[in-house]
């Protein structure tokens, strides 16, 4: 098994650490072959080459078969030129590998019902895959920019658009897991006032007529985000384009009691993915060992399941993070009264001796 580990900026070299801890662990375990090969990206890619994804890392991602990532992003590049700032190179890397689909479950822990800023009655039992589209729409499209005007007034410019190929390749996508789940899929757009959504609702109508089986529904974004908070428990799989994807995802993210519990996949048509918290980087607290790393391990779980068609272990990674859990091990960010506040990398270790 060939990983890039990628740690990036702010808290990833911490969180990814303690992923590397966890899948060094499995592999002492069952005897697994892993060849792990840290490179820079963001900020740190600069730094290191100038670019935020110098030319060996990109190099190293595409020879590998599966990408760890840990975040990328610090306010002290905010000065940069755009195309230099740390997030062009992880838009340029999902675009590079043609990691077209981001999966994103977002999953309650028993244990975190209470860390939840929603009622345990609204929350408990929460199980949403939120599948987005993630190498179009107005992220990429183009003509994009800031330009000055003949008056002397400035005007920015970003283009939403999506073709059909597009479109349907990630309904394929969300409609084979809903096949695995629950049967339901939520389409998320805004046809009632953008051309590119309603485009985005007829083409999910006729992937639809492919699974008879699963039940297809739409929602409008604003009501979708507002159902999410109201009753998140009516969706089991979240089909919605690029920009939508972001903003609901990191709501959805909340209603698991933190960020710092939702992992993610990014993956190409065979599979081959990277794998990365939801989360960002967190400059403020970069350094402190203060981070909650779940997310990442939880994203090696992935990481098995998807590429690596690996059920067995990506179980037994979720099972040890529910055992830590189940043992009252909690970071600062989901710590209540009464439960054993750690590090993060106490919270690896913790992870590690339940594997």
């Amino acid at each position: 098994m060939k990983i890039a580990v990628l740690p990036g900026d702010g808290i990833g070299p911490e969180i990814t650490a303690q992923a590397v801890k966890v899948l060094n662990a499995l592999a002492t375990k069952k005897s697994l072959a892993l060849e792990l090969q840290q490179a820079p990206i963001g900020g740190a890619g600069y730094e290191a080459a100038g670019d935020p994804l110098p030319d060996d890392t990109l190099k190293l991602a595409k020879e590998s078969e599966a990408v760890l990532l840990g975040a990328v992003g610090d306010w002290k590049y905010d000065s940069l030129p755009r195309d230099k700032r740390p997030e062009r190179g992880l838009l340029r890397i999902r675009k590079e590998l043609n990691l077209f689909a981001n999966l994103r479950p977002a999953l309650l822990y028993p244990e975190l019902a209470s860390a939840s800023t929603l009622k345990p009655e609204v929350v408990s039992g929460l199980d949403i895959m939120i599948v987005r589209e993630l190498t179009g729409d107005i992220y990429f499209g183009q003509p994009r920019g800031i330009s000055t005007l003949e008056n002397g007034e400035r005007e920015g410019v970003n283009t939403m658009r999506y073709s059909e190929s597009e479109i349907r390749r990630i309904g394929h996508v969300a409609f084979q897991i809903a096949m695995k789940r629950n049967r339901k899929v939520c389409s998320v757009d805004k046809a009632n006032v953008l051309e590119t959504t309603e485009l985005w609702r007829q083409v999910m109508i006729e992937v639809a007529k492919e699974y008879p089986e699963v039940e297809l529904s739409h929602m409008y974004v604003d009501n979708a985000a507002m159902q999410l908070v109201r009753a998140p428990k009516q969706f089991d799989v979240m089909v919605t384009g690029n920009i939508f994807g972001d903003i609901l995802s990191d709501e959805a993210s909340m209603l698991t009691g933190s960020i710092g519990m939702l992992p993610s996949a990014s993956l190409d048509a065979n599979n081959k993915g990277m794998y990365e918290p939801s989360h960002g980087s967190a400059p403020d607290i970069a350094g402190k060992d203060v981070a909650n790393p779940l997310a990442t391990i939880l994203s090696a779980a992935m990481m098995m399941r998807y590429t690596f068609n690996d059920e067995a272990n990506a179980d037994m990674i979720e099972n040890a993070v529910k055992q830590a859990l189940a043992q009252g091990y909690r970071t600062a960010d989901i710590w209540t009264e009464g439960t054993n506040r750690v590090k993060c990398s106490e919270m690896g270790d913790a992870v590690v001796a339940a594997l």
